[in-house]
Formats: structure tokens, C-alpha cells, sequence
């Protein structure tokens, strides 16, 4: 049992930086060899710096710390063997080796308080989505359900693209959305209409009533927030779909987004026709403004909600990521399966880096 113990406790405290730490040591030993079998006018003993220097690119600042100090007392041991050890020469190799040593372990140090602070900030990001963006549920209703969300700024988790779904009496409601602008600056905004959204699901029985209660949220909102020099400037791009349990059927409400992609298990891809509203938050509050169009949803289809950070991603040569011509051969996939290969696909394309926030919803309907 206590050896056992022993095992379980040296597994917790090796880290693969340690196996890297042979390197290092056997460049040490290498070196002092070396020096003491070459001839006595030729002075090996200074490229010892190698040693702490390599450390520190995967090592932190005491084990850092720890090969400047060998390698300093490989330096003496040569000059002992030599004796020569309190020689002006000598002593300046070791004076250079300890204040370069001693420098390497300073970068070192600054460098893993910046990654302390980067994780602290990586967390904050992490948390801030969970209770902006809710995970989805992977089964509601009669639907299976997959989200992914990609932020255009670096060390983001979370921007200006949002999704919400609700559960209402015999239907699954959800709304998508572009908050005009990207990243941390859009957050407010978005966090406004998902709180809106996810109590007037359950208060508006159509989603032209809905859509309407959404643009008066939105136009409170900037009403008080909305910065003076973007008056006028704000909107956001949305769409709300509303999927009834007992109909093969689902009904769509466009403020401006772009229309979903209706994929079938036999690999075929549709676009609907919409009749689009102007977006939220550019002045139209009445439900008759606002059209339902319908379109089949039968069991086995596949809808696929984006943003269009996804549809306006560009390659190197400036040509856009062709959506609906992709996602054909993916059309069987689970959601899950289908927002993990459009994923790897768009990040290739793009050479890894988007330069707009993009969300996606999968939803197949199961049958029940």
C-alpha cells in the first residue's frame, strides 16, 4: 500500500519538463568533458551558458536556477582540474556565467507571471461565457441540438455572436444573433438580448410578437448605452426559429441574419427563401412588420444556424468560405460530428485565424 502511494505521489509530481531536463545535464557533462580532454590553450567552459539557456525555454525558474548553478560549478571544477581556478580568466568565465545565469532565470520568472496572468484572464473569459452564452442542451424537445462559438480576438471565448434556446409549450424556440461590431465590445448588447430572450420565449405566443418585444429591449438599451459618436450605428442581425413537437415543420422569423441551411440525410442542401425585417435596434417595434415563413422539418433533416463571420471568412486569395458547397458531404453527421468537421474545414481555410466573431447551431429532428 505504501509503496503504491509512492507510485501514485511521484505520477502527480513528474511533469514532461522533467524528462526535457536530461538534455540540459548531459550537454553539461558533455561540455566539462570535453574541455578536459582537449588540448590546454582551447576553452570550452564558456558555451556552459547552453545549458541554462535551453532550460528555460520549457522549464520554470527554479529548475532554470538550478542548471545555472551546475553549470557554474562545471565551470569551476575546470578550472580546478587546470588550477587555475582563481585565475583572472577563470574567474571572469564564472562571474559572466553567473550574471547571464542569473538573467536567464529573471526572464524566466517574468515569463511564467505572465502565464499565471493569461490563465487568470483565460478563466474570467471561460466563466464570462458560461453565464452569457448557456451551453446548449445536446436533446430538447424532438431536437438534437450541437452549438459552436469562434472569437475573432485573441484569448476571447466570447464576442458579439450569441444563441439562446427555450422550451415552451409543445415547441423548442431559439434565437441566433450579430451584434453589430466584434469581441469584448459587443458583450453588453448581446447579454441584453439573451436575457430578453429567454424570458419573452415563454410571454409572446408568435415570433413576429417576440421578434417585436426584442426590438423594444434592444432600443431601451441604447437608448441608455449606446455611444454618442455610433448613434444610429448600433443593430443586431438576428433569427428566431420556433420548431413545433407534433408538426414536421419549422417556422422562421429573419431580422436581417442570413437563412439557415436545411440539410438532408441524402446529402442534399437547401437554402429557404426569408423575408427578412430590418435588424433590431434600427426602429421597428410592430409585430406586422415582421413575416413567418415555413418551411419542412422532417425527421432526419439537419438545420444549420451561422453567423456570417462564418459565410464572410475569406482564404488568402479573398474568396469567401463557401458554406453551402462544404457542408453537402457532411449532411449524415450528427450535429456534434457536422460543427467539428465545418470547424477544421473553416480554420484551414482561413489559414487558422478568423477576423469576426462566428457561432453555429446544429439541430436534427429525431423522431420521437
Amino acid at each position: 500500500m505504501l509503496t503504491r502511494r509512492l507510485a501514485i505521489a511521484a505520477r502527480q509530481l513528474w511533469k514532461p519538463s522533467h524528462a526535457l531536463l536530461a538534455f540540459p545535464l548531459v550537454l553539461i557533462v558533455a561540455i566539462t568533458a570535453a574541455d578536459l580532454v582537449v588540448p590546454a590553450d582551447v576553452h570550452l567552459g564558456p558555451l556552459l551558458v547552453i545549458a541554462p539557456a535551453i532550460t528555460a525555454s520549457f522549464a520554470g525558474p527554479r529548475l532554470t536556477g538550478l542548471v545555472g548553478l551546475l553549470a557554474i560549478a562545471a565551470q569551476a571544477f575546470i578550472g580546478l582540474h587546470y588550477g587555475v581556478l582563481f585565475s583572472r580568466n577563470v574567474l571572469v568565465q564564472i562571474l559572466a556565467l553567473v550574471v547571464l545565469s542569473t538573467l536567464v532565470v529573471i526572464f524566466c520568472a517574468a515569463r511564467e507571471r505572465r502565464g499565471v496572468e493569461l490563465a487568470r484572464v483565460r478563466s474570467v473569459a471561460e466563466a464570462a461565457q458560461q453565464v452569457l452564452l448557456w451551453p446548449l442542451p445536446e436533446r430538447i424537445g424532438s431536437l438534437e441540438v450541437s452549438s459552436l462559438y469562434l472569437a475573432a480576438e485573441a484569448e476571447a471565448h466570447v464576442g458579439g455572436d450569441l444563441y439562446a434556446v427555450a422550451r415552451t409549450d409543445g415547441a423548442v424556440r431559439l434565437l441566433i444573433g450579430d451584434v453589430r461590431g466584434k469581441g469584448l465590445a459587443a458583450i453588453g448588447e448581446a447579454a441584453m438580448l439573451l436575457g430578453a430572450f429567454r424570458e419573452a420565449a415563454h410571454h409572446h405566443t408568435t415570433l413576429p410578437d417576440l421578434a417585436a418585444a426584442l426590438e423594444q429591449s434592444t432600443t431601451r438599451y441604447l437608448a441608455d448605452f449606446e455611444p454618442a459618436e455610433e448613434a444610429g450605428e448600433r443593430f443586431t442581425t438576428s433569427l428566431f426559429l420556433e420548431v413545433p413537437d407534433h408538426e414536421a415543420i419549422s417556422m422562421i422569423t429573419s431580422c436581417g441574419h442570413p437563412a439557415p441551411l436545411l440539410l438532408h440525410a441524402n446529402g442534399t442542401v437547401t437554402t429557404p427563401c426569408l423575408h427578412p425585417a430590418p435588424p433590431l435596434g434600427v426602429g421597428l417595434p410592430a409585430a406586422d412588420g415582421h413575416t413567418v415563413d415555413v418551411l419542412a422539418f422532417r425527421p432526419g433533416d439537419t438545420l444549420l444556424l451561422y453567423t456570417d463571420g462564418v459565410i464572410e471568412a475569406r482564404d488568402a486569395s479573398g474568396r469567401f468560405y463557401p458554406l453551402p458547397e462544404r457542408v453537402g458531404r457532411w449532411a449524415a453527421c450528427s450535429p456534434e460530428d457536422l460543427l467539428q468537421k465545418i470547424r477544421r474545414d473553416l480554420l484551414t481555410y482561413v489559414g487558422g485565424h478568423l477576423t469576426d466573431d462566428a457561432a453555429l447551431v446544429a439541430l436534427q429532428r429525431k423522431p420521437r
